[in-house]
């Protein structure tokens, strides 16, 4: 089913703390911001900062997050784990990196406790940007490294999407090396069409694997941008969306607009994607 979302801190002001971040002195008003707006979810973030602050981390915190979503039926259904991009193991040498590497399974493990906890179903592992899988031996280490996670997550039914820079038949060789029915594919609109990959080679080749949809506009080679200004072709990507039958979580992870202004950015970039859903008529996947 269609759910419309929401990236973690994006209806919060920046005050100069980036286009990302975890919004401690926020994060509950956000819930009721997004059901205000008709958002059915948000994408949480769990990042390097201060991850033992962060509510999925705790027992109390967990008891709050579940009481918020129950009072406000906006839902937590993915965690992207944005800790994984400050502390990438396989960019270290030697005993660090055996140390780090434990490090990030001991940390991924307690959050994947947090998701089943709280009712989330995937755990989003970002290998882009500073994470970036660049060589075979780094390949080999990311590999092994998730599909620990997914023999972990499996355990509590959970799922593990990977959000990557690689080719299309490269992300798909990966997820056939990690060989585990759990293991998925995000699909960035954004990152994808900044790289320079084409909608309708990416998205078949992904087909089913995809298991949520991050909305964001970039300039080719260059930085995020607002949505329809960018190289992203949102033609193209919802048009081939349908043809493989995609029907969940569509995130708003787009251009942050001036602080004190995000209900009114985030109206029009959620009125931006129902015009797209609307025109391909994704919304008839759900009345099947």
């Amino acid at each position: 089913m269609i759910s419309y979302g929401i990236m973690q801190g994006r209806l919060t002001p920046s005050r100069e703390r980036g286009i990302q971040f975890f919004p401690f002195d926020n994060w509950q008003k956000e819930f009721f911001t997004a059901e205000t707006l008709g958002l059915q979810e948000i994408e949480w973030i769990f990042d390097y900062e201060r991850y033992d602050e962060n509510p999925i981390w705790t027992l109390s915190g967990r008891e709050a997050l579940r009481e918020i979503i129950h009072r406000t039926g906006v839902i937590v259904y993915s965690v992207c784990f944005d800790y994984f991009m400050r502390r990438p193991f396989y960019k270290y040498q030697g005993n660090e990196q055996k140390e780090r590497y434990q490090e990030n399974l001991e940390m991924a493990y307690n959050v994947l406790d947090g998701l089943a906890e709280i009712g989330a179903q995937l755990l989003e592992v970002p290998m882009v940007d500073s994470s970036s899988v660049k060589t075979p031996k780094e390949r080999d280490s990311a590999v092994e490294y998730i599909g620990r996670l997914a023999e972990y997550g499996a355990k509590k039914n959970l799922k593990i999407g990977l959000e990557t820079d690689f080719a299309p038949g490269v992300f798909t060789s990966f997820l056939e090396e990690v060989h585990a029915d759990n293991v998925f594919a995000n699909f960035d609109s954004g990152n994808s069409s900044g790289i320079g990959y084409l909608p309708e080679e990416e998205i078949p080749a992904l087909g089913d694997r995809i298991c949520n949809v991050h909305i964001k506009d970039r300039v080719y080679h260059g930085t995020t941008v607002a949505l329809g200004t960018g190289s992203a072709d949102f033609d193209r990507v919802f048009k081939n969306l349908k043809k493989v039958g995609y029907h969940n979580s569509f995130i708003l992870q787009a251009a942050r607009g001036r602080d004190g202004l995000e209900e009114e950015t985030v109206r029009k970039q959620l009125d931006f994607v129902k015009g797209y859903i609307d025109k391909y008529r994704l919304q008839e996947e759900d009345a099947l």
